[in-house]
């Protein structure tokens, strides 16, 4: 009896050590990784001031996701409070005190949205750069412009707490930042012809990446609360099956709701409802032409 009870208690005091060392490495190489100095070539872009690019601006801050992180006034708000401990509040963008972006330089924007990474070349953790990397020079700094154009608001709040699960998946890579992600060496993309459907709708689709993944396959998002569920796969299938026209895809977008009038739980659509009957047409037409089945 005593061995087996000398066994037991070695078997918990191994499986303390393991358990310890697994939590000590999550929180210190999840801190080296997010410390980490990424070192770019930054293409500068020129910031508009006329009226015509400030309302594009505008649309691409309204529809692009930024609102549903920075709030449609720019000062951030909490958009993920998981009684698990992942708590993440996006920052105040403004060029208002306390704000981590008041004392950014034009190309320190252009490293922020389009790379991944605060001015110090350290990853924007939770930042979906991947999905703004392919904005157009154009776009980029109009919507920069518009951005800078915010009244300021006074809030150093940046709040972002991940539990050690999280920690340990992105020490091991499970779960990469933007900045890993993004091919940095690619040239800015061309602008698109205003008649060229498929390929307006493949560029607004470059938002979807983020949480639906390369190829716009769905599956978990790496992460993310337990109870979120997996993105769905946008492919030619069950999922699109449902949404045959324009007209029943947006309403979808604007509602939050599936045509049987069920609600889907995790979609940026505080950004989504706000998008154009022609770009929703045209992301719709793209989606069909998607490769590869979904099941």
């Amino acid at each position: 009896m005593k061995k087996i009870v000398k066994i037991g208690i070695g078997v918990a005091a191994g499986l303390a050590v393991l358990v310890g060392g697994a939590a000590l490495y999550a929180q210190l190489a999840s801190e080296r990784k997010l410390h980490r100095i990424v070192s770019i070539d930054v293409r500068p872009v020129s910031l508009p001031e006329d009226a015509v690019a400030l309302e594009r601006g505008r649309y691409l801050y309204a529809t692009r996701g930024c609102t549903d992180c920075h709030g449609r006034d720019g000062a951030g708000k909490v958009f993920i409070d998981d009684p698990n401990g992942l708590h993440v509040k996006g920052p105040n963008i403004t060029l208002g005190q306390g704000s981590p972006t008041a004392a950014y330089a034009p190309a320190d924007w252009v490293r922020a949205i389009r790379h991944g990474l605060n001015r110090n070349g350290q990853p924007l953790l939770i930042m979906p750069s991947e999905d703004y990397t392919r904005m157009t020079d154009a776009d980029l700094g109009a919507l920069i412009a518009y951005v800078r154009a915010l009244p300021p608001v006074t809030d150093d709040r940046r709040e972002i707490r991940l539990p050690l699960p999280v920690r340990f998946v992105y020490a091991a890579g499970i779960l990469k930042d933007a900045a890993e992600k993004i091919d940095h060496s690619l040239p800015p993309a061309q602008p698109v012809a205003g008649d060229d459907v498929i390929a307006q709708g493949a560029y607004v689709a470059n938002m979807c990446q983020g949480c639906h993944g390369e190829g716009l396959r769905g599956g978990k998002i790496p992460g993310t609360p337990p109870d979120w569920p997996a993105a769905a796969d946008l492919r030619p299938g069950p999922v699109m099956a449902r949404y045959t026209t324009p007209e029943s895809f947006a309403a979808m977008l604007r509602s939050g709701k599936r045509p049987d009038g069920s609600a889907i739980k995790v979609m940026p659509f505080d950004s989504l409802q706000e998008m154009s009957d022609a770009e929703i047409a045209a992301l719709l037409a793209y989606l069909k032409t998607l490769p590869g089945k979904a099941r």
